[in-house]
């Protein structure tokens, strides 16, 4: 299930169906600024990354990016539109565009390379733009057309994942850096010469988590929504967007309960899962991630010792042979465990849906 966004972005961008209009490969790769193929293993690279930095950043969390993350739901037939959805719509639009980018740069497509645009011109007091910016008008631009396609829909889950889409666009470009080189006598640096980079991946995603904490509920008015009138309901979502910006993550529904095991929703709860006690250099929020994945779940943290035996202390003798000991050590884990007792055991109030 790894590559489950990659084989969904497959699916629709291969045989793809529009009202009175099916779209076939050849047709595909003849539209377009230029043969999609060209782009195809840096968008599956950039998806990839994107997931990963998913789980990374809610390794710690009740929801932790499972490989289902962008399935469709059986709930109400809809893909779900949550907070934590909204995250992964983000950062997964950020990685292709990242890769794309990146791979610009360093001239790995054809007719793309760094952006000159600015080269020559004055940038600030003692500085000019030089040097090799990284081109992420290209990468925004290409992601658009791939990330964005998958959203056929004219309804409101389509237009907040487009909005989600955009903002992970907008987290590389916020999360650049500029970078630059002196020039003078003896490195005097009476006049520098500057030119914009991409940020560590990393950053981009430590950005999309604090916007994912910070990530805004939209309301809609129902009334005008249910009437079926799309000009009403194109009016209700301008209403509804107009107060957030372009950068902030959105979402339409609260979170389900991410500590209870729902097999209609594909949610595994928090039973089995692995927590933190002791450490060095933990975060805070990896020292409480028993209290917040066991406790507040209503779980126990059981301690599990695994003894592991593997070779150690080898030498050789002369000729020819190698000889080792045996030694053991034992690797403790905790983990999320039910209470001695059964099912019906008093739960902690979660704080929020982590």
């Amino acid at each position: 299930m790894a590559y489950f966004f990659l084989w969904v972005f497959l699916f629709f961008i291969c045989d793809k169906a529009l009202p009175g209009d099916t779209w076939t490969m050849n047709n595909l790769l003849m539209t377009g600024p230029k043969a999609y193929l060209t782009y195809a293993s840096s968008v599956q690279v950039g998806a990839q990354s994107g997931m990963r930095e998913c789980k990374h950043q809610f390794a710690w969390d009740r929801w932790n990016c499972p490989d289902n993350a962008l399935q469709l739901s059986t709930h109400k037939g809809f893909r779900s539109a949550t907070r934590e959805t909204s995250f992964v719509h983000a950062i997964s639009a950020a990685g292709v565009m990242y890769t794309l980018t990146r791979n610009c740069s360093l001239g790995d497509l054809d007719d793309c390379g760094c952006d000159s645009s600015r080269n020559g011109k004055l940038g600030g007091r003692g500085w000019l733009w030089g040097g090799c910016s990284d081109n992420v008008d290209f990468g925004e631009r290409i992601s658009k057309q791939y990330v964005d396609a998958l959203e056929t829909g004219q309804d409101s889950r389509a237009a907040v994942n487009l909005h989600n889409n955009e903002a992970g666009r907008l987290a590389v470009k916020a999360t650049m850096k500029r970078i630059c080189r002196c020039h003078g006598m003896s490195e005097s640096c009476t006049m520098q010469t500057c030119w914009m980079q991409l940020s560590d991946f990393r950053e981009i995603g430590n950005y999309l988590k604090v916007k994912h904490d910070q990530a805004q509920k939209l309301e809609l008015d129902k009334r005008r929504m249910r009437a079926g009138n799309s000009a009403d309901n194109r009016v209700a979502m301008a209403d509804a967007f107009g107060s957030i910006a372009r950068t902030e993550l959105i979402y339409l529904e609260d979170s389900p309960d991410y500590c209870a095991k729902n097999l209609s929703l594909g949610l595994p709860g928090t039973e089995g899962r692995e927590c933190v006690q002791h450490g060095e250099s933990l975060t805070q929020w990896e020292r409480r991630s028993c209290r917040r994945l066991c406790h507040e779940c209503g779980l126990r943290v059981e301690e599990r010792r695994t003894e592991i035996v593997s070779s150690c202390n080898c030498k050789f003798h002369w000729c020819c042979t190698v000889k080792c000991e045996n030694c053991s050590r034992v690797i403790v884990k905790h983990v999320c465990a039910r209470r001695h007792g059964g099912h019906g055991h008093q739960r902690r109030k979660p704080r929020g849906p982590k």
